[in-house]
């Protein structure tokens, strides 16, 4: 029988099978999965923000990106996952308000957040997968541990899984 392990906003988890990782609330946010697929080990960062440089004396790693990721690696590699067969899935990076000006000026969040995934990946060396990024709606999303898929729900749309 599989757990539920829940990931908040702003945290990271990882889990073997057949756990399944969760976490709810992506809008503008990214939640980035690391899988390794023969030892069924799995994790998620749920992060805000792409860059943590912008606070100082930041505690939350797993608020931003630059620091998340680098912090599930390090995590999932330490129970058991070898990263040279680790895979990566997001979803999430939604705009989810209109503010068009802002927008044009510095990119949306959501853009950014899901930019700031795709360079910590290839900094890394992990391939990226599958994603489900962008657009106007939030989204929950869950790893299931024992097969490596990813679900994706979002209000009024049916259930993908990629």
């Amino acid at each position: 029988m599989s757990n539920i392990v829940r990931v908040g906003m702003a945290d990271l988890n990882v889990c073997k099978a057949p756990d399944i990782l969760i976490t709810v609330g992506l809008g503008s946010c990214i939640g980035l999965t690391l899988y390794d697929p023969i030892m069924k080990i799995g994790g998620m960062v749920h992060y805000m923000l792409p860059d943590s440089r912008i606070v100082a004396n930041n505690t939350n790693i797993a608020k931003f990106a630059d620091t998340g990721i680098p912090e599930l690696l390090k995590q999932i590699t330490r129970i058991g996952a070898n990263k040279n067969r680790l895979v990566a899935k997001i979803a999430g990076g939604a705009q989810m308000f209109g503010f068009t000006q802002m927008t044009n000026d510095i990119g949306s969040i959501g853009d950014r957040n899901a930019l700031a995934a795709k360079e910590m990946l290839r900094r890394f060396n992990i391939r990226l997968v599958a994603e489900d990024t962008g657009l106007n709606f939030g989204r929950t999303v869950e790893l299931h541990t024992d097969t490596g898929d990813f679900y994706i729900k979002a209000v009024k749309k049916p259930v993908k899984i990629i």
